[in-house]
């Protein structure tokens, strides 16, 4: 009896072991020929299958199976139980099917494929769920009798320690394929200030890397904010104009009256102040890119003069009869819909034809949740860089409140909201840029939301300022006294004064031993 306690004892130690080293398999396959091959060991099956579902593919079949002593024949009866039947029943229930002859048992007698193979003893658990994510199915060796209830006990605890297992590496794998998709495109565009891995930047991204090698026109379309700027760099740096200039011009900024001349030039003369012949966008643009930003806010007879460009590649100079050849690729944006600006006749039709040869749209930071922590963490590196700040990091308790926040101005806002909080982080000489850096006009955050995620280089700054702080009040900002409270030397005192940014408050009455 003790001897075989002990021997029980032996076997489920060993099987946690064994499931232990299931944990450090990285990859899908390899995994489920070792967990199969480990529970057909500890079962004593003569056949086993296992296969995982990811219930969040789009697809219901079952993309990972693997089979363990089954023919051709007995793998083609097994996959075809999948969808009714046993393993049907399993995953349906969540519960372990367990049946000692399946030729004998009413709920499976009458299928076909069990008759034909003459199945008896058979075992069906479900890993993890619900709904579950796997399943696995085993048949017994011939003329061995039933499943014990022993055998059905360590299939069940084998099923509940798989799970977590398979789904991390599940979990692993839609990873790995977001961040596949995304760095598809990545491997032939040059993407300099493009940050994100979200399904709907990989899909902007694969069809500017469509676009970008051949000369036609593009108009970009989505919420203002999204970055249509940004992209429109992109497609030009990766084009075959990549070593010309790209010319930028905003639709919206330029009053009507001066359009015309901004964009093709002027002849001398042709206005008031046009004292010489003067070169205008296209010309600027010359081998290289023009980008039309705000492009549905051109007048209707700036409008007539770029159908001109790209029916012709020719234009007319404001106040000039000859004709100017034009080389340039034509780039347009817009935040509004111009099939309706064209049904109220405010943009023309055969211009929008022209102009939406291969239109993008680019999805609002609503669309890409997933690449909002990612742009925040950019913005603050970017604004460290730029005003030569010391770098500094987002917290984790930022980062989650950025993430639940609603970005209504997108990418845009998104970037100057960062920038603001990189600046008040760095003045503070804070550690790093916290949620009420980046939401100073929400309430504050309590003790206890503040400090949760705090390292101990942190907390320590913060005990020092605190303390530090307080014996200054006590003294009346007397240094002297203060470092003799502290036990420290005057001169580390005005150090850590500086180093933590403090000043004294007027309001503070200084103290009977400040006055003496």
């Amino acid at each position: 009896m003790g001897g075989d306690g002990e021997h029980r004892l032996r076997q489920e130690r060993d099987l946690y072991h064994r499931l232990l080293d299931l944990g450090t398999q990285q990859l899908i396959e390899p995994f489920l020929a070792e967990a199969l091959a480990l529970v057909v060991e500890v079962t004593g099956a003569q056949r086993g299958y296992l296969e995982l579902r990811d219930e969040l593919a789009d697809s219901e079949d079952a993309p990972w199976w693997m089979a363990q002593g089954c023919s051709s024949d007995d793998l083609g009866t097994i996959r075809d139980a999948i969808s009714r039947g046993i393993i049907a029943e399993a995953i349906a229930t969540g519960q372990t099917v367990v049946t000692s002859s399946a030729l004998l048992d009413p709920r499976f007698r009458k299928r076909e494929s069990v008759r034909s193979r003459q199945i008896q003893a058979v075992l069906c658990a479900p890993v993890g769920g619900p709904p579950p994510i796997g399943v696995f199915y085993l048949e017994g060796a011939e003329g061995t009798g039933p499943w014990s209830d022993e055998d059905r006990e360590r299939a069940e605890t084998f099923a509940r320690h798989l799970a977590p297992l398979a789904d991390r590496l599940l979990d692993r794998h839609r990873t790995r394929e977001r961040e596949d998709a995304t760095r598809g495109p990545r491997q032939t565009l040059r993407l300099a200030g493009v940050v994100g891995r979200s399904a709907a930047l990989a899909s902007v991204l694969e069809q500017a890397a469509m676009v970008a090698p051949l000369d036609v026109n593009v108009l970009l379309t989505g919420d203002s904010g999204t970055g249509k700027s940004q992209l429109a760099r992109v497609i030009h740096e990766n084009g075959g104009r990549a070593g010309g200039p790209f010319v930028e011009v905003n639709c919206a900024a330029l009053p009507e009256s001066l359009i015309e001349s901004e964009l093709f030039g002027a002849a001398r003369g042709a206005h008031s102040t046009a004292h010489q012949a003067a070169a205008g966008k296209v010309e600027a643009a010359s081998r290289g890119t023009l980008f039309l930003d705000e492009v549905g806010e051109l007048p209707i007879s700036a409008q007539a003069k770029l159908l001109q460009l790209l029916q012709s590649k020719q234009y007319y100079p404001l106040g000039s009869n000859e004709a100017v050849s034009a080389d340039v690729r034509l780039i347009a944006a817009t935040n509004t819909d111009l099939e309706v600006a064209v049904s109220d006749k405010r943009f023309r039709e055969d211009l929008y034809y022209r102009l939406c040869v291969l239109p993008i749209r680019m999805p609002t930071l609503a669309e890409r949740p997933e690449d909002v922590g990612e742009l925040a963490a950019f913005f603050c590196a970017q604004t460290s860089e730029r005003h030569r700040l010391p770098r500094l990091e987002l917290s984790e308790g930022a980062r989650r409140a950025i993430e639940a926040a609603e970005w209504p101005g997108n990418v845009r806002q998104l970037a100057h909201t960062l920038e603001a909080a990189t600046i008040r982080a760095a003045g503070k000489h804070a550690a790093r840029v916290e949620r009420r850096h980046v939401f100073p006009d929400q309430p504050g955050e309590d003790v206890g939301e503040a400090e949760e995620h705090l390292t101990y280089q942190e907390a320590t700054r913060r005990f020092q300022r605190r303390l530090l702080h307080e014996t200054l009040v006590e003294t009346g900002w007397n240094v002297s006294e203060a470092a003799r409270r502290l036990d420290l030397a005057r001169s580390h005192v005005y150090k850590l004064i500086h180093g933590f940014g403090m000043d004294r408050e007027d309001t503070v009455e200084p103290s009977r031993d400040a006055e003496r």
